[in-house]
C-alpha cells in the first residue's frame, strides 16, 4: 500500500495542482493546502541540512519544479478569492492582520524585505553556484572517467565498483546540470510572486471601489492587507525553497550531515575560540553596550574552548596508549616482517561470525580446501598453492572474500545457520533473497532447520561449505595461468624427469628454457586445458623449438597433441556442435593477420570488427536459445587471433582449431555459422 501510494503520490498531486489552477476552491481547502505548502518547504529545508552529499537528494531539482507550480497555483487560488470575495481564509487573515500588526506599510516593507531576500541574495547565489558547479563537473568528468578506468586497470577496484562510480560520475553531471536549470524555477517564482501582489492590490482596489462601493481608504485596507498576507504566506516557503536551493548546491561530499560537520568544524581552532570570547568580554565594557550580554556570551565561548583543549588532551593520550601498545604487540624482527609482507597466492578471509566453518572436522572448510586442491591436480595437471584461511574484521558479516596474488577475485556470503535453496519455486520459504556466486542463479539463504522442507519443493539445497569450496573451485581455475609459478614448472619437470627423462633433457635447457616452458604451461591453463600429460607436451614442444621459439606457435603444438583431450570436454553424447566461420569471411581474417608483440592480430576496421562481433554474438545466443554449448571452429593459423579476439566478448566461448578437431573420433555437427557481415554503419 504504501509503496503505491508513493508511486502514485507525485502524479496524482501534479494533477491536483493543475485542477487548482482551473476549479475554485473553498476558504478552508485553502488554509489547508497554505499550511501543507509551508510544512513541506520545511520538511524539503530539513532534508537538505541533514543529507550527506548532493546526490543523497537527487530528486531535488523535479521536486523544486512540483514545488513551485503549486505555489503558483495556490497564488492563482488565493487570488481568486480575494478579489471575489474580499476574504481568502484564515492563514491568510491571520498573516494580514498578526505577522504585520494590521499596517499597510508594516507589511508592505516586510513583504519588499523578504522579496529582497530571496531574488538578490539566496537566488542569485544559489543560481550562480548551480551554474559553475555543473560547467566544472561536465568539465571533471572525462578525468574522472579516466581516473576508475586507471583504478580499475590496476586492479584496485573490480568491475562492480567501477561501473558503480562510473554512474556515480554520471549521476553527479546530471544533477548539477537539472540543478542549473531548476535554480531559474526559484528565480522566476520570486518574480512571479511580486508581480501577483502588484496585480493583486491594483485589482483589488479597483473591484473594490467599483463594484462593492467601497471607499478609497477602505478598499485600500482591505485588499492591501490581504493582498500582503496572501504574499507573505507563499514567500515564506519560496524563501525556504530559495535557500534549500543554496545548500544543496553548496553541499560538498561529506561523512555527515551539516549540522555535525558544522559544529566538528567550527570547534577545530581553540585559538580562534579564545579571542572571540576575549573579544566578547573587551566589547562590553564601550560605554552604552549591554555588558551583561557581551560577559555571558564571552564566558560560554571560554567554556567552549577548555572542553576543546581537555578533550584534545585526552584524544592524545588514547592516541598515544593505541600506538604503544602496536608497537609492543608487533614483532620487529626481519623474519616477522618478511612474513608480512609475503604475498600469499591464494588466500580466503572471513568474517568474524563465520569462524565455525573452520571447525576442525572431517568436513569443515579446510578438510575441503584439501580436497578440492587434489581434484583440481588430478583434472588439470598442476598443484594448487597451499590456501590460507584467516578471519578479517574489516569485512561485514556473513562475508568471505577470495584473494588471488592479493587481489580480491571473489566475494560472497555465506550466512551462520543457513543453508542455500536454489530454484524457481522459492516464494514460501523465508530467507533473504541472493544470487549464487558461480553461476548466478537466483537463490535463497533459508533457515537450516528448513532444508527439508525446501528439499520438498523441488530446490536444491546446499550447505555454506560447499558454496564457498564452489566459488573458491570457480576463481581457482579462472586464474589458474596466474598461479603456476616458476617453482611450479621446476617440480612438475623434475618429476617428469625421474619417469621419463629424454622428454625433459632434450627439451630443457638445450631448446627452452623454465621460462619458455611456463609460458606455455599458463597458455593451455588461461583456456582451461589440463596439463596432465606433460611427457606429450615436452615432447610436442621440442618437435616445435626445433623450428621456432615463438610463443605462440609453442602453445598451438602443445595443443595440436593433446587434441583429443581437449576435444573430449565439450563432447555431450559423442557429438561435439561446433560453430563454423563463412569460408569467404576466414579467407579475409586470413588475409587480415598481421604480427605483434602479443601474438597473431587480425586488423579489419573498426565496422568490419563491430559486424564480425555482432555476429558470433548473435550466433552463440542462437544456439544458447535451443540448449546448445557449442564451440567455434577456425582454421589452425586463425586460432589464437580469434581467440584474442572473441575471449573479451566471449568468455565462455572456446576456440578449436580444424586440426584439434579431427585428431578426435567424434561426431561432429554444425549448429551455426558465422557469415561476413556488411559492416555496421559509422
Amino acid at each position: 500500500m504504501s509503496k503505491a501510494l508513493g508511486t502514485l503520490g507525485v502524479p496524482i498531486g501534479v494533477v491536483g495542482i493543475i485542477l487548482l489552477l482551473i476549479v475554485p476552491v473553498p476558504t478552508w481547502m485553502l488554509d489547508i493546502l497554505i499550511i501543507v505548502n509551508i510544512l513541506f518547504t520545511l520538511v524539503v529545508l530539513l532534508t537538505a541540512m541533514f543529507v550527506k552529499r548532493p546526490l543523497d537528494f537527487s530528486v531535488f531539482p523535479s521536486l523544486l519544479l512540483v514545488a513551485t507550480l503549486f505555489r503558483l497555483g495556490l497564488n492563482v487560488a488565493s487570488t481568486r478569492l480575494v478579489l471575489g470575495e474580499a476574504h481568502a481564509g484564515q492563514v491568510i487573515q491571520a498573516f494580514g492582520q498578526i505577522a504585520v500588526g494590521g499596517s499597510l506599510v508594516i507589511g508592505a516593507v516586510v513583504f519588499l524585505i523578504l522579496v529582497v531576500i530571496q531574488f538578490v541574495v539566496v537566488t542569485k547565489g544559489a543560481e550562480r553556484v548551480a551554474e559553475v558547479g555543473a560547467r566544472f563537473t561536465l568539465d571533471a568528468m572525462p578525468g574522472k572517467q579516466m581516473a576508475i578506468d586507471a583504478d580499475l586497470n590496476a586492479g584496485l577496484i573490480t568491475e562492480e565498483q567501477a561501473r558503480a562510480r562510473r554512474a556515480e560520475v554520471a549521476a553527479e553531471a546530471d544533477f548539477y546540470g537539472a540543478m542549473d536549470g531548476a535554480s531559474k524555477f526559484v528565480k522566476g517564482d520570486a518574480i512571479a510572486g511580486a508581480i501577483i501582489i502588484v496585480i493583486n492590490v491594483v485589482g483589488g482596489i479597483a473591484i473594490g471601489m467599483l463594484q462593492r462601493g467601497m471607499e478609497v481608504g477602505e478598499a485600500v485596507n482591505t485588499y492591501s492587507l490581504l493582498t500582503i498576507g496572501d504574499g507573505l504566506v507563499t514567500q515564506i516557503p519560496a524563501l525556504l525553497m530559495a535557500v534549500s536551493t543554496g545548500m544543496i548546491v553548496t553541499r560538498s561530499n561529506a561523512e555527515s550531515d551539516l549540522g555535525s560537520s558544522t559544529s566538528s568544524q567550527l570547534s577545530q581552532s581553540r585559538t580562534a575560540l579564545l579571542i572571540a570570547g576575549a573579544a566578547s568580554v573587551v566589547l562590553g565594557f564601550i560605554p552604552g553596550m549591554p555588558i551583561l550580554a557581551f560577559l555571558v556570551v564571552g564566558a560560554l565561548l571560554i567554556l567552549v574552548a577548555q572542553r576543546i583543549k581537555a578533550a584534545e588532551k585526552a584524544k592524545q593520550e588514547l592516541e598515544e596508549a593505541a600506538a604503544g601498545t602496536e608497537v609492543a604487540r608487533q614483532p620487529d624482527s626481519t623474519e616477522d616482517l618478511l612474513e608480512q609482507m609475503r604475498v600469499n597466492a591464494l588466500e580466503v578471509q572471513l568474517a568474524p561470525d563465520l569462524i565455525d566453518l573452520v571447525s576442525g572436522s572431517a568436513d569443515d572448510l579446510l578438510a575441503r580446501v584439501r580436497g578440492l586442491r587434489r581434484r583440481i591436480a588430478l583434472d588439470y595437471g598442476f598443484v594448487v598453492p597451499p590456501v590460507r584461511t584467516r578471519d578479517s574484521l574489516d569485512l561485514p558479516p556473513s562475508t568471505y572474500v577470495i584473494r588471488v596474488a592479493g587481489i580480491e577475485t571473489g566475494r560472497g556470503i555465506a550466512p551462520p545457520g543457513r543453508v542455500l535453496a536454489l530454484g524457481d519455486d522459492l516464494g514460501g520459504l523465508p530467507g533473504a533473497v541472493t544470487v549464487e556466486p558461480v553461476f548466478g542463479l537466483p537463490g535463497k539463504w533459508v533457515p537450516a532447520e528448513m532444508r527439508h522442507s525446501a528439499e520438498l519443493t523441488g530446490a536444491t539445497v546446499i550447505d555454506r561449505g560447499s558454496v564457498v569450496v564452489t566459488h573458491l573451485s570457480s576463481v581457482i581455475v579462472s586464474n589458474a595461468a596466474r598461479l603456476l609459478s616458476r617453482e611450479d614448472v621446476r617440480v612438475l619437470t623434475e618429476s617428469l624427469k625421474s619417469v621419463n627423462p629424454s622428454a625433459v633433457e632434450e627439451l630443457v635447457p638445450n631448446l627452452l628454457t623454465l621460462a619458455d616452458v611456463q609460458r606455455v604451461l599458463q597458455g593451455l591453463l588461461e583456456e582451461k586445458v589440463p596439463i596432465n600429460d606433460l611427457a606429450r607436451i615436452y615432447e610436442a614442444l621440442t618437435l616445435r623449438a626445433k623450428a621456432s621459439h615463438d610463443p605462440e606457435g609453442l602453445i598451438e603444438a602443445a595443443r595440436q597433441a593433446l587434441g583429443p583431450v581437449i576435444v573430449s570436454r565439450h563432447v555431450d553424447d559423442n557429438v561435439l556442435r561446433v560453430l563454423m566461420i563463412d569460408p569467404g569471411l576466414e579467407q579475409n581474417m586470413l588475409e587480415s593477420m598481421r604480427p605483434s608483440e602479443l601474438g597473431s592480430q587480425i586488423v579489419l576496421d573498426a565496422n568490419r570488427l563491430d559486424a564480425l562481433l555482432t555476429s558470433v554474438r548473435n550466433t552463440v545466443d542462437a544456439a544458447a536459445e535451443r540448449g546448445l554449448s557449442p564451440v567455434l571452429v577456425c582454421a589452425p593459423a586463425l586460432r589464437p587471433a580469434i581467440r584474442r579476439l572473441v575471449a573479451p566478448q566471449r568468455d565462455g566461448l572456446p576456440v578449436l582449431s580444424y586440426s584439434e578437431v579431427t585428431s578426435a573420433q567424434v561426431a561432429i555437427e554444425t549448429v551455426g555459422v558465422i557469415r561476413a557481415l556488411d559492416p555496421i554503419p559509422a
